[in-house]
């Protein structure tokens, strides 16, 4: 049996029950069904071509829905890509399960044993604790061992950052990380690694680029369909917890030693974290910590936040309550892989330029990810500056839709800075790196142990210098401050629109790219830059920049893992080097409004 080709075109047609094409759509998803290991997707499929033929007329809603569904879930299959494999779990190929991770699995037994002939591959793979992570974790396993690549699987649910730290440690030539991130709870993902004798440069370890991810999928693509791909009931490996034990070790040694007075509220926001991070904070000296009962958990419903990303309105919420109720200095948010950290700190004058969010939150806020960015980035900076070999050896690395900030700190430390394209898979392969972030809260702070983002080695950092701060009598506000008057008060924001209909999305990025706004709130437009064409050297994207006269900078993307335009919005505004605190505070009120202003220039661009 062969893989069945999506037909999308013929079951679109009006006619759905008669014809050809509805024959050989029906044959299509009969043979999926068969070549299907899991029964309850067998049964689901099933159900659904029984509700889409439904005889009763009393049934028309329910037979449109079946056959919308059906129609979209045989309207291609899953694509595998920089990002690997994500999407909602259920059955067909365009869904992620336990055919498609099998196919997955095989294709990159295939390009492995290509890439190192005549030698065995070793491969390591994690999991989260979502619905079937486990399973898709064992279904690899299998797959890799018949196909003669040997694997290792950890011991338990763990942190993205532990996979990332098995795959050098071991020195696998690939690792699998088995995750949907921050995604919903209907979501799962496949996240791929490339280490050892595969990637032997700086990349050495992390995520997947081109043409890596075009020369899997083509495998992919040619795997034979599940029922025929070959599996075996044992051979793997199952990692003991002195893998764990070995990342919480190697996040241990950034620790500083000092005393520590600091009380957190710490949530893992459901996801696998939890543990691992509270074992990491107390090794430290951080004893006083306070866990988010309701989250603490691994949970894949995600039964308390909407979505479980701290950057979602609400998902902290809890997390804040707790502060205010103990009096915390400090909340720590975990993503549910523990891969990215988000922090929230009390701030005494968050109304007067964010009023509506000080009435729920009581004088609390999150930190955007940029400011988390750029905090880490002076206190590494420092660290760097003290330990430096030879000039030019040593950069800092953020995305292209992260602050301008960044370069500045580097400069300022005498280390070398590098812009790449979004996500960690490009910032973690920069040659020198000692620290890399982007704003979406993913920061690379141990690029030795971790060639990717990692929130559990950032959150260390992160409550050590609150620490600090806090036996000066100072806040990290205040550290925001000082980075302020020495380069300027840089204040960044997100538009984000969520689409059902992803042509939508191609359709807002054309109407951008013919008519951009000629002003920025009231700052005329100064470049557009397509960053299809490239940019400074980078590879093409999908993205466009905007610039204006007075240094305001947006940045307007598809996102490459959830059905999003993106715009990334950033205003600098001078500030003397002795400015006081209360001209902090009418400077940052200032840039508020500015960003006001731009979000609604480019929301009429974009049509949303």
């Amino acid at each position: 049996m062969t893989n069945p080709e999506p037909l999308a075109n013929e079951v679109d047609d009006p006619g759905y029950e008669a014809g050809a094409g509805h024959a050989a759509f029906l044959a299509q998803v009969e043979a999926w069904i068969e070549s299907d290991p899991e029964p309850a997707d067998q049964l689901e499929l099933r159900t659904l071509l029984a509700e889409a033929d439904s005889p009763d007329p009393r049934d028309h809603e329910v037979r449109a829905r079946a056959r919308a569904e059906l129609r979209d879930r045989f309207s291609g299959t899953l694509q595998f890509g920089t990002a690997g494999l994500r999407g909602e779990m259920a059955a067909g190929p365009n869904r992620m399960n336990r055919a498609v991770v099998i196919r997955a699995a095989a294709g990159l037994a295939s390009f492995l044993r290509d890439a190192l002939p005549g030698q065995t591959p070793r491969v390591v793979i994690g999991y989260d604790a979502r619905h079937h992570s486990h399973t898709f974790a064992q279904d690899s396993a299998a797959v890799f061992t018949a196909a003669g690549v040997e694997a290792s699987i950890l011991p338990s649910a763990l942190p993205t950052p532990v996979l990332a730290y098995a795959v050098r440690h071991l020195g696998a030539d690939a690792g699998v990380m088995v995750t949907a991130s921050h995604n919903p709870p209907r979501d799962n993902g496949y996240k791929v690694y490339l280490g050892g004798r595969v990637v032997t440069d700086s990349g050495q370890g992390a995520q997947i680029v081109p043409p890596y991810d075009a020369e899997i999928a083509a495998a992919i693509h040619r795997a034979p369909v599940a029922a025929l791909v070959p599996r075996a009931t044992d051979g793997w490996t199952v990692l003991g917890r002195d893998l764990a034990l070995g990342y919480v070790e190697s996040v241990g040694r950034l620790s500083d030693g000092a005393a520590r007075d600091l009380r957190i509220v710490a949530t893992p926001l459901h996801g696998v974290g939890g543990a691992v991070v509270n074992r990491v904070l107390e090794n430290a000296g951080f004893t006083d910590v306070i866990s988010v009962a309701e989250q603490f958990e691994a949970n894949p419903l995600f039964p308390t936040v909407a979505f479980p990303n701290p950057e979602e309105p609400g998902a902290i919420d809890l997390a804040l309550a707790y502060a205010q109720d103990a009096k915390a200095d400090l909340v720590i948010a975990n993503d549910p892989d523990a891969d990215r950290c988000a922090l929230a700190v009390y701030d005494p004058r968050v109304g007067t330029y964010q009023g509506a969010e000080t009435a729920r939150s009581n004088g609390w806020r999150m930190l955007h990810g940029d400011e988390v960015g750029s905090l880490l980035g002076e206190e590494i900076g420092k660290r760097a500056a003290r330990l430096r070999t030879a000039p030019g050896t040593q950069f800092f690395a953020s995305s292209i839709v992260s602050s301008r900030l960044l370069r500045k700190i580097a400069e300022s430390h005498g280390l070398g800075y590098a812009s790449t394209l979004t996500g960690f898979k490009w910032i973690s392969r920069v040659d020198g790196l000692v620290y890399g972030y982007e704003e979406a809260l993913g920061y690379c702070v141990d690029p030795q142990n971790v060639r990717d983002k990692d929130g559990i080695s950032a959150a260390l950092l992160l409550a050590q210098l609150a620490n600090r701060l806090k036996a000066e009598g100072r806040t990290l506000v205040d550290a925001l401050d000082d980075l302020a008057r020495a380069h300027g008060l840089h204040v960044t924001d997100q538009l984000s629109a969520r689409f059902t209909d992803l042509d939508q999305i191609t359709a807002a990025m054309s109407r951008l790219r013919a008519a951009p706004p000629r002003t920025l709130a009231g700052s005329g437009v100064s470049e557009v830059v397509d960053l299809s064409d490239g940019l400074d050297g980078l590879p093409p994207t999908d993205g466009v920049r905007l610039l204006s006269a007075d240094g305001t900078r947006v940045i307007v993307r598809p996102s490459g893992t959830e059905p999003k335009v993106k715009c990334y919005l950033e205003v600098i505004v001078p500030v003397a080097p002795d400015a006081s605190y209360d001209d902090l505070t009418a400077a940052r009120a200032f840039a508020r409004t500015r960003l006001d202003h731009v979000r609604r220039d480019v929301a009429a661009a974009l049509g949303i």
